[in-house]
């Protein structure tokens, strides 16, 4: 029994043996797999916190990075802020002085402006002025008088013209031109058909009114015509022409523009009508005619002076060759005196080379009889 007790004592420890052996196994594989897991969980943590690690690192790089983008980009924008701020600035101060500039100038034409105005107002108050002379005929005839006289006088000698001249049939001329014959003393007659003109003018586009003011104007002016070629070309007296002169460009102009048959007229009664321009071109000419005419008068004067000029020219010459005689002989004296003071320092050189010498006998030093003493001459040129 005992054998028995101990055998299912053994049996019992065995089998308790050999469950703790399988429970520490048991704990032993579960202790293994958790240690496992736990290897591998904190493998993983750790291969999280390196990721975090580099994440944050990434994180505090990008940081820094946009830190320094920010910082730049502020500094751009803070220098194009600058910029502009200073472009605007010269911009605004550009364009402030611009303004005052213009408005400087404004003011400036509004001043000529209102100085213009008022030269206007004051050429309306003249114009009206001038209307009011030129309606009367005797006030027409004294303004062109007055500009014939002006043009005359500004062109002219004093003894080239003479105004108010009566001739011998007992007409008076506005101006007398004294020219030489040919062609002789012009007469120069100022006439102003304004009244006619005016009315041409005013016709507009009234036919009738037109034609009428037309026939008018030509009629005038013919009358003049035909008055200074019967009172002013008087033969013996003056020129076979004389000059009408009328003292307006636009009256001139539409005569020679709409009326060349009462120009043919005038050139068949050999009157020429003359306005302010082409008469001082007249007066240019007839000035040259008169400086020609006087250098004419004076040439007989001329070619004796010219005779007297040619009579001192040849005692010019004459004296010239006297000079040019002595210049030859004072270079013959100078030349023959040169080789004279050359033979004269050829001696001189000759002396200067003879030595005495020191073992001489003493006689030789002993004054020699003296020869005879050579007569002196002066030397002439053949001599030399």
């Amino acid at each position: 029994m005992d054998v028995t007790i101990l055998d299912n004592t053994g049996l019992v420890l065995g089998v308790g043996l050999a469950l703790l052996a399988a429970l520490i196994a048991g704990v032993w594989a579960v202790t293994q797999r958790a240690r496992r897991e736990n290897m591998d969980q904190m493998a993983r943590i750790t291969d999280m916190a390196e990721a975090l690690a580099r994440q944050q690192e990434d994180m505090v790089r990008q940081q820094s990075m946009l830190s320094g983008a920010l910082q730049q980009s502020q500094a751009t924008v803070n220098d194009r802020l600058d910029g502009l701020g200073k472009r605007l600035g010269d911009s605004l101060h550009q364009q402030s002085e611009r303004t005052g500039q213009s408005l400087k100038t404004l003011y400036e034409r509004l001043a000529v402006i209102d100085t213009a105005q008022k030269n206007l107002t004051d050429l309306s108050q003249q114009m009206v002025g001038l209307q009011d002379i030129l309606s009367n005929k005797q006030a027409r005839g004294a303004f062109g008088e007055i500009q014939l006289n002006d043009l005359v006088t500004a062109t002219l000698p004093p003894s080239a013209y003479a105004f108010q001249v009566s001739l011998a049939n007992g007409k008076r001329a506005d101006c007398l031109l004294k020219l030489p014959n040919p062609p002789g003393p012009i007469v120069i007659d100022a006439k102003f058909p304004l009244e006619s003109y005016q009315a041409l003018r005013d016709a507009g586009s009234d036919e009738a009114a037109k034609t009428a003011a037309a026939r008018r104007f030509a009629q005038d002016v013919k009358t003049h015509v035909v008055a200074i070629s019967e009172k002013y070309i008087v033969p013996g007296e003056t020129a076979e022409s004389a000059l009408m002169f009328l003292p307006s460009e636009a009256v001139y102009a539409e005569l020679h523009a709409n009326f060349l048959n009462v120009v043919e007229e005038s050139y068949r009664r050999r009157v020429w009508i003359v306005s302010p321009t082409t008469l001082m071109a007249t007066l240019n000419t007839v000035r040259a005619v008169l400086k020609d005419s006087r250098m004419r008068e004076q040439a007989h004067v001329i070619q004796a002076e010219v005779q007297k000029m040619m009579e001192d020219v040849g005692r010019l010459d004459d004296r010239v060759g006297k000079l040019q005689t002595h210049f030859d002989q004072a270079t013959k004296d100078i030349r023959d005196i040169r080789i004279s003071a050359d033979k004269i320092t050829k001696r001189g050189d000759k002396i200067e080379d003879l030595q005495l010498s020191d073992d001489s006998p003493a006689e030789d030093l002993a004054p020699a009889q003296a020869p005879a003493q050579p007569t002196l001459r002066v030397l002439g040129s053949e001599d030399q």
